[in-house]
């Protein structure tokens, strides 16, 4: 593989570029947030991934105002998980989110529809909403979350916009995903990874451990390089500003195949999700 750096990204099929390590915010008090980012930029990460289920957009945004960073040198996710009670109400409630963390005259450089359990009218409405948003600028990209490969083709009748730039979905050894994973892959999709340190339940596990003990890493660092090798874009949380900066120092060392061969075989087809797994009908 060619050699990656932090600095490494994705292009994504609107053109702009996707930072190829996150750093998520999913349960990340509101009163840590801002700190946790700034620690993450300093750091080194120039992406951020947040939603508007997770109730701290604005202090992401917060925290790149803080950083001295320039706007544009830090990708921000968000997501929205339903539609509102009509077209214009949806819609201003994503032109919401970009306001949150942007300003009024902000924009974002990816928006997610965070679930595909919303069921399929919803997503059409969301996606339209989103779609206009990203014609008039105010969202770079736009992408799904949580979508199996029904899910993403049954947008395609409608869709102005396809495929998504992205499909994130809860991704590690133990959960693998291949089908969702292979067609987001073979259709120009990044494929983005959650929960991708397992929320530290595997820290234990034999073979993890003996794979980070044999690179000096720790298995944190180990489950990121693997996604990293997978072409999956991990987005590890994290509070804790050490925590932070190891899970940011991932390439001074790679993964062999024994060692991919070896976190290939945990997958449990489904069984091992914390989250989800999705479905590919």
């Amino acid at each position: 593989m060619s050699k990656i750096t932090l600095q490494s990204t994705a292009k994504l099929n609107a053109g702009n570029q996707l930072p190829l390590l996150g750093f998520g915010v999913w349960d990340s008090p509101s009163h840590l947030t801002t700190k946790s980012c700034l620690a993450a930029l300093k750091s080194g990460y120039r992406h951020i991934d947040t939603a508007q289920y997770y109730a701290n957009e604005g202090e992401v945004g917060q925290a790149v105002r803080d950083s001295g960073l320039k706007r544009s040198e830090v990708f921000i996710t968000s997501k929205i998980i339903s539609p509102a009670s009509s077209d214009q109400e949806t819609y201003d409630s994503i032109l919401g989110s970009v306001t949150k963390i942007d300003g009024k005259d902000g924009y974002l450089d990816l928006m997610l529809i965070h679930n595909s359990a919303c069921g399929p009218e919803n997503v059409k409405k969301l996606w339209t909403a989103m779609e206009k948003l990203y014609k008039e600028g105010k969202i770079k990209s736009i992408g799904v979350s949580n979508f199996g490969v029904g899910h993403i083709n049954a947008m395609k009748p409608y869709a102005s916009v396809w495929p998504p730039a992205v499909n994130q979905l809860e991704l590690h050894p133990w959960l693998q995903q291949r089908e969702a994973v292979a067609f987001s892959q073979k259709n120009g999709i990044v494929v983005e990874a959650y929960c991708p340190l397992v929320r530290n339940q595997k820290k234990d596990d034999p073979e993890l451990k003996g794979i980070a003990e044999k690179h000096g890493k720790s298995t944190a660092q180990v489950l990121l390089r693997y996604c990293l090798q997978k072409d999956w874009v991990p987005l590890p949380k994290s509070d804790n500003a050490e925590r932070i900066g190891q899970n940011a120092d991932l390439y001074d060392f790679e993964l062999s195949g024994e060692d991919i061969k070896a976190l290939d075989g945990k997958d449990t087809d489904g069984s091992g999700a914390l989250v989800m797994a999705v479905s590919n009908e």
